[in-house]
């Protein structure tokens, strides 16, 4: 495939490496002096958003108006997310967004609505902290968000989240259900960010010519 790359940070680095290695092409690859609404998507089968909250929702939509499939790992910037999914449905364009692109976190969110379910009816309360570098540009991170929201809607309660910026940490998630009489916990903790690279890259090789707005859980 050919590939562009929106955001040059650390992700579309890594990005880069693996999708070369997986036999793609990175043909253009967008940063602070190349923007990617600059970028010419004409012979892009795919796009790649790791950007930032600032720039996705322009990034996206430039993907979205050339008729270019486009996945999102960017955070914090889904109060645009409802724009991005009508705009993609009426131009019938093809778009993925996850929090998370980590196959084990992802088995992790379904443990989490699993576990919701089965504790409803008793007497838990649910805390979800969430540990990353001090780089990180947002608080608290969108993975998190994600199990907030999960938690919200089988409970139907506030979730409290609590955020920890450590040194070279590169993002651990854990949910506590608690009780008088017990803690039950789950946890994933990223050891490299080489999963979260290879889950986009699978979203982006599985997103050409489809058509519509997806989520991670529709490749698993």
């Amino acid at each position: 495939m050919n590939i562009a790359i929106f955001g040059n940070g650390r992700m579309g680095k890594l990005i880069a490496i693996i999708a070369k290695q997986r036999g793609h092409i990175i043909i253009a690859t967008s940063d602070n002096k190349n923007p990617a609404k600059a970028i010419n998507l004409k012979n892009v089968d795919v796009a790649i958003d790791f950007s930032t909250p600032n720039s996705a929702f322009e990034n996206i939509m430039h993907a979205i108006n050339n008729n270019t499939p486009i996945i999102s790992g960017t955070t914090n910037w889904l109060e645009n997310y409802d724009k991005v999914k009508k705009k993609c449905l009426t131009s019938n364009g093809a778009f993925l967004y996850s929090s998370n692109f980590s196959i084990g976190m992802n088995l992790l969110f379904k443990l989490n609505k699993k576990l919701a379910h089965l504790i409803k009816d008793y007497d838990y309360k649910s805390l979800i902290t969430e540990t990353h570098h001090l780089k990180k540009l947002d608080s608290p991170s969108g993975t998190a968000i994600t199990l907030q929201q999960d938690l919200k809607n089988i409970l139907s309660k506030e979730i409290k989240i609590k955020s920890n910026r450590i040194k070279d940490s590169i993002g651990t998630h854990k949910v506590v259900f608690s009780s008088e009489i017990d803690d039950i916990e789950i946890k994933h903790t990223a050891k490299s960010r080489n999963g979260f690279a290879i889950g986009a890259i699978i979203a982006a090789e599985w997103i050409v010519d489809k058509k519509g707005v997806y989520s991670l859980e529709d490749i698993f």
